[in-house]
Parts: structure tokens; C-alpha cells; sequence
């Protein structure tokens, strides 16, 4: 399966950066109690500070919630999926543990401030292309919403977008059952390509760690190199 940056995209003004994590042969299980207790206490590290500082204060809540604007989305509308995900911590409305691959996937867009969208390949159709959603594309979201992706990065296959930064669709969701996955690293433009290629394979080692099988990393930007 080939991921690329659709033309349009690799055009575009705004820097873009993806670290892309393709996983075969992995398990899905309930969370150990190590992944369950690092989420629970980052999260309520993560707490504390909000006490002394907003969510927009983060680096990477604000670069993303930047990017938005940049592509025509009023972010306080559009919030990225990081940025909910504080929120809901803000409100100590703290994540439940759901099974070990969306846990490790919200551990690492709460270190990372940035969003990560975690996709199923057996439910994917053809190649994938990431681009700006175009009108009237939309798709059920994983919130119980119809969403619009217009004007949205999206990550789009033969049947349609089925992803992005604001929030993903059911079609395409991991469960136990996920044997391969695909992972899409929203990363900061800002970061070198040196930490680019550093936080991936972080989020890379410790998912396999976990989940065991095999994977493979590649970083695709917008700029040249």
C-alpha cells in the first residue's frame, strides 16, 4: 500500500510534515496495566498544569490550531483532535482505557500535542492520498457525527476520505481483531527533520513493543528537501 501527498497538497504555501507507520502482523488485546498507568498519570500531569496555563498556551495545540486557521477553519470551531483531547483533561473529563492501540495512539498525541489517526488496512481501499477535503465530502466520524472534511487535511482512498487531524471515520477504525494498521503522524512543520524522524520512531518502538510484529517508518513532507 503506497501513502503520498496528493499534488495539490505538495503545492500548497503551509508546510506540511507526516510520519507514516505501516504495521503488519500485530495483536490488539485489552491495555497492560503499564500503558493504563502511563496514560492515567500523564493525564493528570497534564491537569495540573492546565492550572496555571490554557490549553492554547501548549506549542502544539497552538501550531495545529495555526494550521487550521491557515487553511480556511475557524479553530475554535474545528478544534484538532490534540486539542480535544486536553480539553476533555481540563475538565478532568480524563480518557477511559479503550484497548492498546487507541491508548497508545491518545499517549502519544497527548506527548506529541499533535494529532494521530490509527487506521485499519483490511478496511482500506486501494492507495492512500492525503489532501485538503473538497465540498461536500463528509463521512461518520468516530464523535457519532456526520462530519464535513472540506477544507480539512484528509487522508482519502478509493472509497473516500476516511481521516484527518479533526477526527476520523468508523469505516476505517481499529479493533482487536486489526492485524495491520496504518499510523499518520500529524507532525509539527516546526520541528527539525531530525525530531520529526525521532518522534516517530518512538511512537514506532513502543507500539510494537506492545503489540509485537513488524513496521516500517516513512516521513513525508511538502518541502523540499
Amino acid at each position: 500500500m503506497n501513502v503520498s501527498i496528493h499534488p495539490s497538497l505538495l503545492k500548497h504555501e503551509q508546510p506540511f510534515a507526516f510520519g507514516i507507520i505501516h504495521y503488519k502482523g500485530i495483536q490488539v488485546s485489552d491495555s497492560p496495566q503499564m500503558i493504563k498507568g502511563r496514560l492515567q498519570l500523564f493525564q493528570e500531569s497534564i491537569y495540573f498544569e492546565l492550572q496555571d496555563k490554557n490549553v492554547t498556551d501548549f506549542e502544539g495545540i497552538k501550531e495545529w490550531r495555526t494550521i487550521f486557521k491557515k487553511l480556511g477553519k475557524d479553530p475554535n470551531r474545528y478544534r484538532h483532535s490534540a486539542e480535544a483531547l486536553y480539553r476533555r483533561i481540563k475538565k478532568q473529563n480524563y480518557l477511559k482505557s479503550v484497548h492498546s492501540a487507541i491508548d497508545i495512539n491518545n499517549f502519544f498525541s497527548l506527548e506529541y500535542q499533535s494529532p494521530i489517526g490509527l487506521y485499519d488496512v483490511s478496511k482500506i481501499n486501494g492507495d492512500i492520498s492525503l489532501r485538503l477535503g473538497e465540498s461536500q465530502e463528509a463521512y461518520d466520524g468516530l464523535n457519532g457525527r456526520f462530519m464535513s472534511v472540506e477544507s480539512i487535511l484528509v487522508s482519502v482512498d478509493d472509497s473516500g476520505p476516511f481521516g484527518s487531524p479533526f477526527v476520523d471515520s468508523t469505516r476505517t477504525a481499529v479493533n482487536k481483531k486489526t492485524t495491520d494498521a496504518i499510523q499518520i503522524v500529524y507532525l509539527r512543520p516546526s520541528l527539525s527533520p531530525k525530531d520529526q524522524i525521532k518522534l516517530t520512531d518512538s511512537l514506532k518502538n513502543m507500539f510494537i513493543q506492545v503489540h509485537g510484529g513488524t513496521a516500517e517508518v516513512d516521513i513525508l513532507t511538502n518541502q523540499p528537501s
